[in-house]
């Protein structure tokens, strides 16, 4: 067993293959999350298109009601829930036009995280702990992280991958 091995280092041959990972990583991994959203979204947003389908269609239609201070028949917002999330699929899944999909995304998560203080009583039981409807809500951080990193790619930003040095 060489002194490396024994440390926990890593051989030429490891660090090699770390190296192509991280290339390939920064090469394909924000395309990869930005198609991936646009699965879900596109996916979330067509079973809004048929009542009854989505289980978050109730917690859709009741923000949107406090949303538009009811001014909005109820399916209507539902539908504007659905037409929004399927562009917002559409245009990240494809890469067209990300500027205006990521201002679609940004006004999306002012409605999906707005349950938490519109409808606090949904969101969490008497205790304070997140119901299942609150924990479908606050799962939706990582979304917004993910818009951010896909945002900031957009935008200009760039991964760079640093050769380890010699250990």
């Amino acid at each position: 067993m060489t002194q490396a091995t024994m440390r926990g280092g890593s051989g030429p041959a490891v660090r090699e293959w770390e190296l192509r990972l991280a290339r390939w990583l920064a090469r394909y991994s924000i395309t990869l999350l930005r198609m991936s959203l646009g699965v879900v979204f596109l996916g979330f947003g067509v079973l809004k298109f048929v009542p009854g389908l989505s289980p978050a269609e109730p917690l859709a239609a009741d923000t949107m009601q406090i949303l538009t201070l009811g001014l909005l028949p109820e399916r209507i917002g539902v539908l504007i829930v659905a037409a929004l999330e399927s562009t917002i699929g559409f245009l990240l899944l494809t890469g067209v036009l990300m500027r205006i999909a990521l201002a679609l995304l940004a006004v999306e998560m002012v409605g999906i995280m707005s349950p938490l203080v519109l409808l606090p009583g949904a969101m969490f039981d008497d205790n304070l702990a997140p119901t299942l409807a609150g924990q479908y809500v606050i799962k939706d951080i990582i979304i917004g992280a993910a818009g951010l990193v896909i945002a900031a790619q957009t935008l200009g930003a760039r991964l760079i991958v640093k050769s380890p040095p010699d250990q």
